[in-house]
């Protein structure tokens, strides 16, 4: 049964991404966002003519709602074949291809979103569909099967990520069935073109990605889930140290329910590594990018920038665990060593030591000891405190308010657990704080209160828990305590010279009060420990360079932010003042023009109140005068 305030219906999903974007984005930005734009508007009329609703649509992707299945396919159809019209007249090295997935399901629908395993199918679905094709579930196959007479494979059953049972696959056609037989030489009995409306409450949802297709990097027959997409950037400079990327552990148990664990060995891993200054380790976000994909480590090593990096996988049958990791030269593809580990569950913290120092080991790093103790300090000696905890952390880094309040119901178990578990009291003060990020708190204030009192408890139980000086950093700058927010940052980064995430709070608290030079330089470790930001990092980037009189530099940052998510409306906020600021007022209105596309009801004071709580009146006073000057009222 839904909760209250939610309820299911059957839905039919479709999913699709981007292959090699960011390379053509490497190419011509802004060519590729036309490109991108225009299709997506001609995709959102189709959808309209077909009695669909587009629900969203995040980065490069569209979420959409039908009422009959069989609208819902024949909507795609259509859409892929006027993309095929509209690429013929494309050079192919610039053409930008779609593909798409489709699924009919359950999905928990809230006010105007809908998610649950009948989006999650559709989404890997997707990663099936060749690029300008389309492929559908075995229940979207089931309902249409006798109602169109378009071609169709089928692709076998394939075990997904999260969802029990295999789907089973189909790959459908832009053509008719007689047309396809007649140009193979196949013998078929004519069968009518049927499009019927199906009836009942059964919904389609159509999520559209585009898939950017060239002669010299041809997609391959069959991608990875969407999650697993890797934005390309250009090869990265090697650090003068040693640096490491440490790609997700697979999960080999055949249990979706076990990834949480996989990808908790995979995360401490990184933490560990992460203390300690003498490397340069890539952010989790960067390298959970690679998740789920067959991936070449010499290509890992130019985008991520790193010299090394580990893999690895798991398996935990019961009270056992083996892990097999390998530590490979990126530069040369050598493996520096492998091994594989059985230990009792029990075991699994000196384990996580044992790879950790053997890494070190390998890359010749000698630590001092309280280097190393810091390394290796786990919190727990529970081993049920610390699997629910890992399990917590999976949900609480989806920054959606039901996953967020089931983080904070198990951290609260954890805790229960062990009161003495540090991380869990900041993972639990993380909860309050995104109350108010998401905004659905009915009271910020005693949020904020919650929070600080839990990153407060996790400091007094553990003075060297970095996530914990960055919660506090976090909390006093957004509530205009700037000093305290910088200082207890800057304990954040001292602690976690490698933790992204720190670098970033203390970029924004050096932002928020006004020391635009000194946020820079934070900001910039952030996106090298993070080589796949989020648009915030480079909205806050934008800004400094901004502030500083770095006009080309802040347009290309905060174009990257709108590149991000292009329904960002701060993004589009930030690249407005950006473009008013180097003088480009046509660029500024137009770009002013998005940020009411995306909200109408657009108040300049509004905002101002709201997030530009700068210490200094003055560089608010700027912001507003030049979003004004855009046409922003």
């Amino acid at each position: 049964m839904a909760e209250e305030g939610f309820k299911r219906k059957l839905t039919a999903i479709l999913s699709a991404d981007v292959v090699g974007y960011s390379r053509l984005m490497g190419e011509d930005e802004e060519a590729t966002v036309r490109t991108l734009t225009a299709h997506r508007q001609m995709m959102s009329k189709i959808i309209q003519q077909h009695r669909g609703r587009v629900v969203d649509s995040p980065g490069d992707n569209l979420l959409a709602e039908f009422a009959s299945v069989v609208d819902a396919v024949q909507c795609a159809v259509e859409i892929q074949q006027v993309l095929k019209v509209k690429n013929a007249d494309i050079p192919e090295e610039r053409r930008m291809e779609f593909r798409i997935g489709i699924n009919l399901g359950d999905v928990i629908e809230e006010g105007d979103r809908i998610y649950g395993d009948g989006v999650n199918i559709a989404a890997r679905v997707e990663g099936l569909a060749e690029a300008g094709g389309i492929c559908i579930s075995g229940t979207v196959y089931e309902h249409i099967k006798d109602k169109l007479a378009l071609w169709e494979d089928f692709l076998g059953e394939h075990t997904v990520k999260n969802i029990k049972n295999p789907v089973r696959v189909y790959r459908i056609g832009l053509e008719r069935k007689e047309e396809r037989d007649e140009k193979t030489g196949k013998q078929a009995k004519p069968r009518p073109l049927k499009w019927a409306m199906l009836g009942g409450i059964a919904l389609l949802i159509l999520v559209v990605g585009a898939a950017a297709v060239w002669k010299f990097y041809p997609r391959p027959a069959q991608l990875p889930p969407k999650e697993a997409a890797v934005d390309q950037p250009q090869a990265l400079k090697l650090p003068d140290k040693p640096s490491i990327a440490v790609l997700p552990f697979a999960n080999v148990t055949g249990d979706p329910e076990q990834e949480y664990f996989s990808d908790g060995i995979t995360e401490e891993i990184i933490t560990s590594l992460s203390k300690i200054p003498k490397l340069l380790v890539i952010a989790r976000n960067s390298t959970f990018t690679y998740k789920g994909k067959p991936v070449m480590v010499q290509q890992v090593g130019k985008e991520l920038g790193v010299h090394y990096v580990l893999e690895g996988s798991v398996r935990k049958a019961g009270n056992k665990v083996r892990i097999s990791a390998q530590l490979i030269d990126s530069q040369t593809g050598h493996h520096l060593w492998a091994e594989r580990y059985d230990r009792e569950l029990k075991d699994i913290f000196s384990l996580q030591d044992d790879i950790t120092l053997k890494i070190l080991t390998s890359l010749q790093v000698n630590l001092t000891q309280g280097e190393q103790a810091r390394a290796l300090g786990k919190g727990t000696d529970k081993i049920e405190a610390y699997l629910r905890l890992i399990k917590a952390r999976e949900h609480l880094i989806r920054l959606n308010k039901e996953d967020n309040l089931e983080a904070r119901r198990i951290l609260e178990e954890v805790i229960s657990l062990d009161p003495d578990y540090a991380s869990a009291y900041s993972f639990l003060g993380t909860t309050h704080f995104l109350d108010v990020a998401l905004g659905e708190t009915a009271s910020p204030k005693q949020s904020m209160v919650n929070a600080m009192k839990l990153a407060q408890k996790a400091i007094a139980i553990d003075d060297s828990l970095a996530d914990a000086h960055r919660l506090m950093g976090l909390i006093y700058t957004m509530t205009k305590q700037y000093e305290k927010g910088i200082a207890a940052s800057e304990r954040a980064v001292t602690l976690g010279p490698n933790d992204e995430g720190a670098h970033r709070t203390l970029g924004m608290a050096l932002r928020y009060a006004c020391r635009w030079e000194e946020s820079i330089p934070e900001y910039e470790k952030a996106i090298r420990l993070n080589p796949f930001p989020t648009s915030r990092t480079f909205c806050g980037l934008g800004m400094a360079y901004i502030f500083c009189g770095r006009h080309e530099e802040a347009v290309s940052a905060c174009k990257k932010a709108v590149l991000r998510q292009p329904n960002d409306i701060f993004s589009h906020i930030a690249l407005t003042f950006a473009y008013c600021e180097s003088g480009q007022e046509e660029d500024a209105r137009a770009t002013a023009a998005q940020v009411l596309r995306i909200n109408p009801k657009f108040s300049v004071d509004r905002f101002a109140k709201k997030t530009l709580t700068y210490k200094n009146p003055a560089d608010t006073e700027r912001f507003v005068a030049a979003l004004r000057n855009a046409g922003l009222k």
